[in-house]
């Protein structure tokens, strides 16, 4: 008999619906799970965008007050999609009345509010899943696959970066992201933390970096609340200051001794979404970029004589999850899809009731490494990374 998980979304922007699309779609896309999701609540700040989220998806109701939705009884789980600064409130609420909970990232303006967020977890013993979305590209968990397998032997180079250019339009709009009491960090925990979860899970913990960082930007024009994303222009009215990074570059080396560069820009011209790593082991390499997601380039023993250079695979029904998507080669999966995948492995996770990948635990230990690299922007030396007190 299906299991049917009942489902609150809190935030209905853009990630609010993508989320709201991708529990809808569990069902059918993996039909031999027998798990589906029930859209029960949704909230949103702004009542037309929650009552346009009702209508458009199906919710039974709509609310401004994301309280509602947390402590409805007819709600196993809740997806938080709001700005950081809500995120420790929201889940320390969601935890207390017993909800498993989703938490798009970083689920913490700073590594005290993520320790805090994984300890009301803990504490009420519920399940959680942290936006992570790019860990789950077939051809990424593939090369996970690989990896684990030894195919590439020891590793012995990691190089991790997330480059894009949503802000590099200086009349791009000051929405919450570019602001630190809203979001905390800048692109440190916008899109290091993706870079830093995908090395964690490929080549292990890190236990060790030196960084920097930079701001290109000092301001924007104001954005109108409710309206637009981070990707938004606005024009020549009033601007504001904005107060976090646009850059971060760091070296680091992981507990096996492999040494690592990561990089993480918001405003750089050329790359619209590279979300990418390369790895280097004593047997082979490969690598993978985002804007070619459906792709993984590989490079084993074999060829050697041939000295060809990486092979070019394409993702299939013969690396993990695609099947559910496409019957062949050929055929190409995109970002909805992983947020899809995303939420299947989190209803998975609350049908067994076992935590899954990637947790609050996955987001602590990210955060442990951001922190090293913010302390190595004051001590302007390498940091030892360090376990955070929950």
């Amino acid at each position: 008999m299906a299991k049917t998980i009942r489902v609150g979304v809190i935030g209905m922007g853009w990630m609010g619906t993508v989320h709201s699309r991708a529990y809808l779609n569990i069902a059918d896309r993996f039909r031999h799970a027998d798990i589906s999701a029930s859209l029960v609540a949704c909230a949103d700040e702004v009542e037309t965008r929650a009552r346009d989220a009702q209508s458009r998806f199906g919710f039974t109701r709509s609310t401004t007050n994301w309280r509602e939705v947390v402590a409805d009884p007819e709600i196993d789980m809740v997806v938080i999609t709001t700005s950081n600064n809500t995120h420790l409130e929201m889940v320390q609420a969601a935890a207390a009345a017993g909800k498993h909970i989703f938490c798009e990232k970083p689920v913490g303006r700073s590594p005290q509010e993520t320790a805090a967020v994984q300890k009301a977890a803990q504490d009420n013993s519920v399940l959680t899943a942290v936006g992570y979305n790019y860990r789950w590209a077939p051809v990424v968990q593939y090369a996970r696959q690989l990896i684990q397998e030894g195919v590439l032997g020891e590793i012995t180079h990691y190089r991790g970066r997330f480059l894009t250019d949503y802000g590099s339009n200086p009349n791009g709009v000051l929405s919450w992201r570019f602001e630190r009491d809203m979001s905390g960090w800048g692109t440190l925990g916008d899109l290091m933390s993706h870079v830093i979860d995908m090395g964690h899970m490929l080549a292990g913990p890190i236990s060790r970096v030196v960084s920097q960082q930079q701001q290109f930007i000092s301001e924007r024009p104001l954005s109108t609340p409710g309206e637009g994303t981070h990707f938004s222009v606005g024009g020549q009215g009033p601007k504001g200051p904005v107060t976090n990074e646009d850059y971060v570059g760091a070296m680091g080396q992981f507990s096996n001794g492999a040494p690592a560069t990561f990089e993480v820009c918001r405003v750089v011209k050329g790359q619209d979404c590279e979300m990418a790593f390369e790895v280097n082991g004593t047997k082979g390499a490969l690598k993978w970029n985002y804007e070619r997601m459906n792709e993984l380039q590989l490079r084993l023993p074999e060829d050697e004589d041939r000295r060809e250079g990486f092979t070019l695979l394409r993702a299939g029904p013969q690396h993990p999850l695609f099947a559910d998507f496409y019957p062949g080669l050929g055929m190409s999966m995109g970002y909805e899809d992983l947020k899809l995948i995303e939420a299947y492995q989190f209803a998975q996770s609350i049908v067994a009731g076992k935590q899954g990948e990637a947790g609050f635990d996955a987001a602590l230990a990210v955060a442990e490494v951001l922190a090293a690299m913010s302390r190595s922007w004051e001590s302007d030396q390498w940091e030892t990374v360090t376990a955070l007190e929950v």
